[in-house]
C-alpha cells in the first residue's frame, strides 16, 4: 500500500497518456505481475523461511537466473544458441553464478581479515536461533522456496511481455503494486485473525513498513521493470546473486561480520558470471546491429539496381 501511494502520483504526473492505453489485457498482465512478483512470491518466501533457514532460502533465491533462462527459452524470449560465443557465455555464466552462490553460502573456510571497522549496529541484538525443523517441515519449506523462485522468474517474463504493449514504467509499477496490495490484504484478512497485528504505531515498525514499501517494492519494481524493458528478463535475473556479495561487504563493515575464504571465492565467481552475461549481451547486440545494417544495405542496393520502367507513347 505504501508502494502504491508512492507510485500512483508519479504515474499521474509523468505518464498521463497511459490512461488511454488501459484495457483488459493490461489489467490482466498487471494482476499477474502483482500475483507472481508481489503477493505470492513474498508469502511463499516467508513461509519457506519459517520451515527451513535463512541460509537455505538465500541459496534457493540464487537459482533465479537458471529458472529465468529456461522460461525465457520456453517463451521464445531468449535463444539458446549454444554454438555461438554469446550463447556459450550465457549458459556458462548461469552455471558459474549458481556455483558461486552455493560456495558462498555452504563453504566458509578460513577467516580473511581485509579490514576491521569495529562497528556493529546490532551489538546488543545478536542471539542464537534454535534449530527445530524436522525433515517433513524442511521438505515443505524447500518446495515453497522453489515455488517462490519460480514465481519471481514468471514475474520477469510477464513484465517483459507487458512492457512491449504498455511501455509506461511508472504506470505499470503502480498497477502492479496496487494489485499486489489488494491480493496481499485479502490473503492476510483470511489468515491473520489477530487484529493487533494490523496496528502501526509511531515506532520502528512503521518506519520499516514505509521503507520496505517505498524502497523494497516501489523503487525495486521500477528499476527491475526498467532493466527488463531494456535488456530482457535474463539480464535482470543475472544480477540476483550479486546481492550476496553486497550483503557480505556491508555486513563486514556495519555488523562486524567475518569474511571467509568461501565468501571471497564465491563472490569472485558471481562477479565473473555477471561479467560474462554482460559480455554475451554486448556480443548479441553487436551481431544484431550488424545484421540490421546489412539488411538495410541490401535493400538499398536492390532499390538502386532495379530496372527503370520505360513508358512508350
Amino acid at each position: 500500500m505504501f508502494a502504491t501511494a508512492v507510485m500512483v502520483p508519479l504515474a499521474l504526473l509523468f505518464e498521463r497518456k497511459s490512461l488511454k492505453k488501459f484495457n483488459r489485457k493490461v489489467l490482466l498482465q498487471a494482476f499477474l505481475c502483482g500475483l507472481f512478483g508481489g503477493s505470492l512470491v513474498q508469502n511463499l518466501y516467508l513461509q519457506s523461511l519459517v520451515h527451513t533457514s535463512a541460509t537455505f532460502v538465500a541459496a534457493i533465491v540464487n537459482l533465479a537466473p537458471a529458472f529465468t533462462f529456461i522460461l525465457a527459452i520456453c517463451f521464445k524470449m531468449e535463444k539458446l544458441a549454444i554454438k555461438t560465443s554469446a550463447g556459450k557465455a550465457k549458459v556458462c555464466s548461469t552455471l558459474i553464478g549458481i556455483g558461486g552462490a552455493m560456495i558462498f553460502i555452504f563453504y566458509k573456510g578460513i577467516d580473511v581479515n581485509i579490514w576491521s571497522t569495529d562497528v556493529n549496529i546490532l551489538k546488543h541484538h545478536h542471539q542464537q536461533v534454535p534449530s527445530y525443523h524436522g525433515t517433513g517441515q524442511f521438505i515443505i519449506g524447500a518446495f515453497l522456496g522453489l515455488l517462490s523462485c519460480v514465481s519471481f522468474c514468471l514475474w520477469l517474463i510477464i513484465q517483459a511481455k507487458m512492457s512491449m504493449g504498455f511501455p509506461y514504467l511508472y504506470s505499470s509499477t503502480a498497477l502492479m503494486c496496487l494489485m499486489g496490495s489488494i491480493q496481499g490484504a485479502l490473503y492476510a484478512v483470511c489468515t491473520v485473525r489477530d487484529w493487533n497485528q494490523w496496528k502501526l504505531g509511531w515506532n520502528v515498525r512503521l518506519l520499516a513498513v514505509a521503507y520496505v514499501g517505498t524502497m523494497g517494492s516501489a523503487l525495486f519494481v521500477f528499476l527491475i521493470s526498467w532493466a527488463v524493458r531494456l535488456k530482457g528478463p535474463l539480464y535482470a535475473a543475472t544480477f540476483n546473486p550479486l546481492g550476496l556479495v553486497l550483503v557480505a561487504v556491508v555486513g563486514s563493515l556495519l555488523l562486524d561480520e567475518k569474511l571467509h575464504l568461501g565468501s571471497i571465492i564465491g563472490g569472485l565467481m558471481i562477479i565473473c558470471g555477471v561479467y560474462m552475461v554482460l559480455w554475451g549481451r554486448a556480443k548479441e547486440m553487436k551481431q544484431q546491429t550488424q545484421e540490421s545494417n546489412e539488411t538495410v544495405e541490401d535493400e538499398q542496393e536492390h532499390e538502386g539496381t532495379e530496372t527503370p520502367v520505360i513508358i512508350l507513347d
